[in-house]
């Protein structure tokens, strides 16, 4: 084995990833795949490591894979800005979610309260809301 490479598991394993997760990646195209020697096993080296680490770190920072795919694009001159335009819309995704969990969670606090009021062997609020048929959206014609 030559110096500073690994085998596709040695790879995972030094990025902490499954070598499913190496291949699924190679096939999205966020890693590359080297050439297979004649009789031999392919070799990565660090920059693979490395490239497997960044993708690693931006999805615990939420990005999809596809917005992986566009930060790993980024080079040159505007990298900054290019990559503060991404992040900022990351961001405002984050809080619009977090402004819908908040939503949820008020909604599941009343459901609970209304839960707590019900007499034994009543029909569950809950049960009757999620039952409920959905009302048909309005049309403009």
């Amino acid at each position: 084995m030559r110096p500073n490479t690994f085998t596709i598991s040695r790879l995972a394993a030094a990025a902490d990833v499954h070598v499913e997760t190496v291949r699924y990646y190679q096939r999205r195209r966020l890693l590359r795949q080297p050439e297979r020697p004649i009789g031999g096993v392919r070799r990565y080296d660090e920059n693979d490591v490395n490239r497997l680490q960044f993708i690693r770190r931006a999805q615990m920072m939420g990005f999809s894979l596809d917005e992986i795919a566009g930060l790993l694009q980024i080079t040159g001159e505007r990298s900054c800005e290019q990559t503060r335009q991404l992040t900022e819309r990351k961001l405002a995704d984050v809080r619009l979610r977090i402004r819908e969990l908040r939503q949820l969670e008020r909604d599941l606090e009343q459901k609970v309260a209304r839960c707590v009021q019900v007499p034994t062997g009543e029909y569950c609020p809950t049960l009757d809301f999620l039952e409920r048929p959905r009302k048909p959206a309005a049309t403009g014609s």
